[in-house]
């Protein structure tokens, strides 16, 4: 009887452990994500970053306050990586990979490409910076509840949380 009441308790142990760590993965509230792209001229841009959302909070004045560095993500530093030398914005940025960093603003955005591209996205220096440009943000669009990156085959990047997107032009450098 011992033994049948002790094999009955590690079964239930088990089974509420498996449906907890289930139920764990669909409450990640940030969650991972990428995106890899090779352009029309020949450039692939790898980008892993994670998703945060609105709830309820605004984007530059909740969340990514406008003026302050932002991680441009969550959780670890956003990696953006280019296997071949690229202007940014007009800017020559050599191959590589970099941590992608952001100063919101509500009409223009200073985006910040690191050399520090490791580690958890709080520990920012301008110190690490390689490339600093500025882009005139685009607002006004249907909101976007979770953070997104998406990469066109024209090489634009965007950046696109609530009703802002902060597009980033990206070409083939020599």
């Amino acid at each position: 009887m011992k033994t049948t009441l002790s094999i009955i308790t590690v079964i239930v142990l088990f089974l509420t452990a498996n449906t907890a760590m289930a139920q764990m993965d669909k409450t990640i509230l940030s969650p991972p994500d990428s995106v890899s792209v090779t352009t029309n001229d020949g450039v692939t841009i790898k980008v892993n970053y994670s998703k945060p959302s609105l709830r309820g909070r605004k984007f530059g004045v909740d969340l990514a306050k406008f003026g302050e560095v932002w991680r441009t993500g969550a959780n670890a530093i956003t990696v953006i990586e280019f296997d071949k030398n690229v202007l940014v914005a007009g800017k020559a940025l050599p191959r590589g990979k970099y941590g992608l960093w952001t100063i919101p603003g509500e009409d223009e955005t200073t985006v910040i490409f690191s050399k520090k591209w490791k580690g958890w996205g709080v520990n920012y220096s301008d110190q690490e910076d390689q490339l600093r440009v500025n882009v005139k943000n685009i607002k006004g669009n249907p909101s976007v509840e979770q953070f997104t990156i998406s990469v066109e085959p024209s090489g634009q990047i965007n950046l696109a949380w609530d009703e802002y997107i902060i597009p980033i032009a990206v070409k083939a450098g020599r």
